[in-house]
């Protein structure tokens, strides 16, 4: 990403972008300025849609695939309509739905020969982690720390969500991890819409 726009300054327009794409698939007109040239860059993003602190979606991308502006664009309608946790969201929801933006670092990956030397390389509360076994893929965003702050309950929890027992480890286990610059409209949603 070039330097033209600070890291800090991108929050809001990636926000405005996440909650105008949702708001057009809702028929509604969705408002955001996507003229700035790093949103014609790679980028790899997740959104992630609350209400009233509750998770009501979360869709993204581990890699930098596409532009930034496609990939916020269709990580924040699969969010908002194809999570398969929820139902779709309906327009009279969106208003109550607080959007979250993260714009995801290169995957690093790292190996461990054991869970306990793997979790010794974790940073609780900075890295996002993915776990890659035989087709079986699961991650959890650094935000994850919030609920599961110990590192043994963390990565428990990783591998239930790819399919795998808490306790499971093998050797051909790949790992990963990566870092998050988040943004999120303030708890009331967004001033205008």
């Amino acid at each position: 990403m070039n330097a033209a726009m600070k890291l800090d300054d991108r929050g809001p327009v990636l926000l405005a972008l996440a909650r105008a794409a949702i708001a057009d698939a809702l028929g509604e007109r969705g408002r955001a300025d996507a003229s700035a040239p790093w949103l014609r860059e790679p980028g790899a993003s997740f959104v992630t849609l609350t209400q009233g602190g509750d998770l009501r979606g979360c869709i993204g991308s581990l890699e930098a695939r596409r532009p930034l502006l496609e990939d916020v664009a269709a990580n924040a309608r699969a969010a908002a309509f194809r999570d398969p946790r929820f139902r779709p969201l309906v327009v009279e929801e969106l208003r109550r739905t607080r959007v979250e933006v993260s714009l995801l670092s290169p995957l690093e990956p790292f190996s461990a020969r054991s869970e306990d030397e793997a979790l010794a390389r974790m940073t609780a509360r900075v890295d996002g982690l993915m776990l890659d076994w035989r087709g079986k893929r699961a991650t959890f965003l650094p935000q994850v720390w919030d609920q599961l702050p110990d590192p043994r309950d963390f990565f428990a929890h990783l591998k239930l969500k790819a399919g795998l027992a808490p306790d499971f480890w093998a050797e051909d286990l790949r790992l990963y991890r990566y870092h998050v610059a988040k943004w999120s409209e303030p708890e009331t949603g967004p001033t205008a819409s």
